[in-house]
Formats: structure tokens, sequence, C-alpha cells
């Protein structure tokens, strides 16, 4: 072939496009599961052993993920950890795509909010005694078999619980010792137990955002590796 020809052959190849397309830089649109619905918050660490990062809440739109809100973000004290074998008081913040069942707060809902909330009283408990039949779940009053010692008295946290969205971590079918009471919610002094966190602002904003019927779920994970949050 003629040099001219195999330049012309290359110039046809970069108009027409031949080759592998460009990957999508949206994030929702690489990962492997969104949770079906077209709302979707994503908490994402540097890596396992950050204590910081990003949460961003999308939107599904038209066939197409759009940026709705973001903020910075903490996690576990301890960092990260795959979801599936995290153990419970490890202050590490579980990996893995999860749903919203509801959300509570020691303060009144932000108007707008579709969710359903929960108002936190002097006897609402969040049961993490492993020998109970009510761990991890929301108690009011504590049950009997929930020792107090192994579980967290809500209104102890008026800043942090003054908003919050349960994360479903551990929650349809508990398996003991794995961990209880996987909150987003409000930032306190520092890291968290395992929880995500943001500013009052901006949990505000997202419950104000979060549509239940758009059946929202939160993907929890790192920018690269075994718990990269495109796994999820």
């Amino acid at each position: 072939m003629r040099p001219g020809a195999v330049a012309l052959a290359v110039s046809c190849l970069v108009v027409l496009g031949a080759g592998p397309p460009a990957p999508s830089s949206v994030l929702p649109a690489r990962m492997t599961d969104t949770g079906g619905g077209t709302q979707l918050i994503t908490a994402v660490a540097p890596r396992t052993a950050s204590t910081t990062g990003t949460v961003t809440w999308w939107d599904l739109r038209d066939g197409r993920w759009v940026k709705a809100g973001s903020s910075p973000a903490r996690f576990g004290a301890n960092g990260l950890v795959e979801g599936a074998s995290r153990k419970q008081g490890t202050n590490t913040t579980p990996t893995g795509l999860y749903g919203l069942p509801y959300a509570f707060g020691t303060k009144a809902a932000p108007r707008g909010t579709a969710y359903e909330y929960r108002r936190v009283h002097r006897d609402s408990w969040w049961c993490q005694d492993n020998d109970s039949r009510s761990y991890n779940r929301w108690t009011e009053p504590r049950a009997a078999d929930c020792r107090a010692a192994e579980s967290e008295h809500l209104i102890t946290y008026g800043e942090q619980y003054a908003h919050a969205l349960v994360i479903g971590f551990n929650y349809e079918r508990p398996v003991r010792g794995r961990g209880a009471g996987i909150f987003l919610h409000v930032n306190g002094r520092g890291a968290t137990a395992g929880c995500v966190s943001v500013p009052k602002r901006a949990m505000r904003t997202i419950l104000r955002w979060a549509d239940p019927a758009k059946r929202p779920h939160i993907a929890v994970g790192t920018a690269n590796g075994t718990t990269a949050v495109t796994r999820y």
C-alpha cells in the first residue's frame, strides 16, 4: 500500500471512530450494580485505610446518571472493610451496595422529606446485642433481652443523629457478630465508629432529595482495589 493510502486509512479510522469507545467517566455508569432504582448515593474513600472521602448523590434521567450533589464525608476510625467479612466493634465502615430502609432523627425532618422518618425519643434505642432477638433493630423502649451496654441510646447522639438514614447493612437477615447500627448521619467531631457521615447541611439536602419511590441505594467503597465501589 502506498504511504499516502496508509495515512488515508488511518485518517478514516479516526473519523469513523474505529476502536473501543472511551469509558464513561460517570461513576454509576461504571458500577456492576446500582440497585435498580433511579437514585443512588456513592460514598467513596481513596483507600481502605482512609477515614475521609466523598459522598455524591445521583439521579438517573433519560437513561443517564446525573450528579445531583456531593459533599466531603467521613468513614470509620479504622477505615473500610468488605461488608461480607466485617466484624462488629472494629470501627470499620462496611463496603457494599445497600438499601436505605428509613430515616430518623433527634430533630424534625427537613421540610420536603418524603422518606418515612422516625423521631428519636428518650426511650429510643438501637440494639447491638448479639444475644437479643432485636439485634440490629430500632427498639422503643429497649427490648428486655437487649442489654443497654450493648446498644446505642439514640438520643445520646443529639448532633450526629439530628438527621440520619439507616443503611441496610446486615439488616434484612442479620448475621450475629457482623455489625449493627450503620447509618448515614451528621458529622461528629471526627471519624465514625463505622457509619458514613456528612455535614448537617448535606444531610438535610440528601433527605429532601431522596425519594423512596425511586428506590435509592447507597454504594460504599474505595476508588480502586478489591473494595472498589465499581464492584458493587
